[in-house]
Formats: C-alpha cells, sequence, structure tokens
C-alpha cells in the first residue's frame, strides 16, 4: 500500500509528543493525537496537553475539540479518525502521524470496536449518579454478577472500561463480553506501522514524577477546581482529577496528593505497557 499511518504509542511521559512531531515534520504530515483526555477542552495541566510552542511547530488534529460535558466515546473517535486520515490521505499525504498513549482508541483505529451498542443516556446519567455517590465498587459487583466472563478479564481498577461494561450489560441485557467475542476484524485501505517508545523504568518513573510537580506547579489545583461542577462525568475520573478532588474535599493532604498523583500515574504507565506488550507488530525504540 502506498497509503501509511505510523501510531507513536508508549507509557505517559516517555516523550510522544516531541518525537511524534520530529516524525510529522520528516513526512509532511500533521499530528493526529489520540488521547482520550487531551480532546476535552477544559482539561490541559492534568492531561499533559502539547505546549504552545508544540501546537505551532505542526498542526493537530484532536486537541481540545470537545466540552467535558459531550458523550464521547472510542467508537466515535474511530469515526472520527479514519474519516480526517482518509480525507488527509485524499489531500495527498501519503504517511500520516497519529500519537497518543489511549490504548482503546489506538485499538479503534487498528482493530475497530465491532458491534459494542451505543449508550442508552437515560442508562448512563443514572450511572453516573451512582458512581458520583457509591463509587467504583458496588460497579464491580454488577460485573461480577452480569458477566463474569468480563469481570475475570478486566482491568479492575480502571474505571472507564468497568462502567462501560456494566452500562452495556444494563442497556443490552446481554454480557459485555458477547459483544467483544463478536467483533470483526475491519479492512484498512492503509498501512499501519507501529513504534513504541520506552525509557529504562527509573528514568521513565522519574520523568513522571517530575512532570506531576510541573504540573502543580503550572497551577493543577485550580484547573481541578474549576471542573468541580462535573466531577462526576467519565473525563474527569483520571489519575491527577481525581486525587486532586480528594484533597479539595479535605480528605488528604497536598504532599500526599502528589504523591498519589505520582503513584498512580506510574501504575498506569505500567498498565500501558502490559497491554502493548501483547502487540507483535509493536516496533518497540529506546529513547
Amino acid at each position: 500500500m502506498d497509503r501509511k499511518l505510523i501510531i507513536v504509542l508508549g507509557p505517559t511521559a516517555v516523550g510522544k509528543t516531541d518525537y511524534s512531531i520530529e516524525l510529522a515534520l520528516r513526512y509532511g504530515s500533521p499530528v493526529i493525537s489520540c488521547d482520550s483526555r487531551q480532546i476535552y477542552k477544559e482539561m490541559s495541566i492534568g492531561t499533559a496537553v502539547p505546549s504552545a510552542a508544540q501546537l505551532s511547530a505542526v498542526r493537530h488534529y484532536f486537541i481540545h475539540t470537545k466540552s467535558v460535558t459531550e458523550y464521547y466515546t472510542a467508537g466515535i473517535y474511530e469515526t472520527d479518525a479514519l474519516e480526517l486520515i482518509h480525507r488527509l490521505f485524499d489531500k495527498g499525504h501519503e504517511t500520516l502521524v497519529m500519537t497518543g498513549g489511549s490504548m482503546f482508541y489506538i485499538d479503534a483505529v487498528c482493530n475497530g470496536l465491532g458491534h459494542v451498542p451505543t449508550a442508552d443516556l437515560t442508562i448512563r446519567k443514572s450511572l453516573m449518579e451512582r458512581l458520583e455517590k457509591e463509587g467504583l465498587e458496588p460497579f464491580k459487583a454488577d460485573l461480577a454478577r452480569l458477566d463474569p466472563d468480563a469481570y475475570s478479564t478486566m482491568d479492575l481498577s480502571n474505571v472507564n472500561r468497568v462502567f462501560r461494561a456494566v452500562e452495556i450489560c444494563l442497556t443490552t441485557g446481554q454480557p459485555y463480553s458477547s459483544f467483544k467475542e463478536r467483533k470483526e476484524q475491519p479492512v484498512r485501505d492503509f498501512e499501519i506501522q507501529k513504534i513504541g517508545l520506552t525509557r529504562p523504568r527509573d528514568i521513565l518513573y522519574d520523568r513522571i514524577n517530575k512532570r506531576v510537580v510541573r504540573m502543580m506547579d503550572d497551577g493543577l489545583v485550580e484547573e481541578v477546581r474549576s471542573l468541580a461542577g462535573f466531577r462526576h462525568l467519565t473525563a474527569l475520573q483520571t489519575v491527577g482529577y481525581k486525587e486532586v478532588f480528594d484533597y479539595l474535599d479535605g480528605n488528604v493532604s497536598l504532599d500526599e496528593t502528589i504523591g498519589l498523583i505520582q503513584k498512580n500515574t506510574r501504575h498506569y504507565a505500567k498498565r500501558q505497557l502490559t497491554w502493548w506488550r501483547r502487540d507483535a507488530s509493536i516496533r518497540w525504540l529506546e529513547i
């Protein structure tokens, strides 16, 4: 195939933004963001959105294009991203650069999300209110009862995935895992090349720790405070935001909050690497 999509992936804080910009400049491509949180215009500091200089170096797509109040999923992203990719190819691009750390979004572009149905907004609203009041534990119990197969294989610390699975079970009356099993491999009319960036663990963890301190210095607490009215929304169930909400509630000190964000971000990076290590098509590059 003449048309190629290069996907730069890897754990948070590894350096995907700088690398993807260099790659985009080399190929005369824009950067297509594949980040499920940088897409929200109200979230900047805690999502490590590219700097003004980085955004001006090359055209970026899917950065600050949605509001946290808008319903948006990996399935919708699949449709939006593929439409953009084909439009850019039709304009004459032969190689396009995509980058991000959102496993579901990348999987949607590469493999499709199959027949998983869309949400019933009434059920979603009810579940989100319940999540805000009761937390994640009751959802885990519901998932174990409604879909034992999904419960046994899913990362139960991933709020979005557990929430979505329970939502699908209640919306359709069928196990979430049954829809995943019916997924058919889509045909993509372009080549996909994945480049995975890594660093030695101690260096990666040090970068994560320093990034969190920098976020706090840049005003993360105030950013989260400004989003207090939306804390029940799925977009805000995110590392960096959840911990600061807990701080604003008076449950932990600021130093404890910083430590928790650092620890939870390191755990997230580990989950990202575990997820992608199963993909033999990724060419890993230590930087």
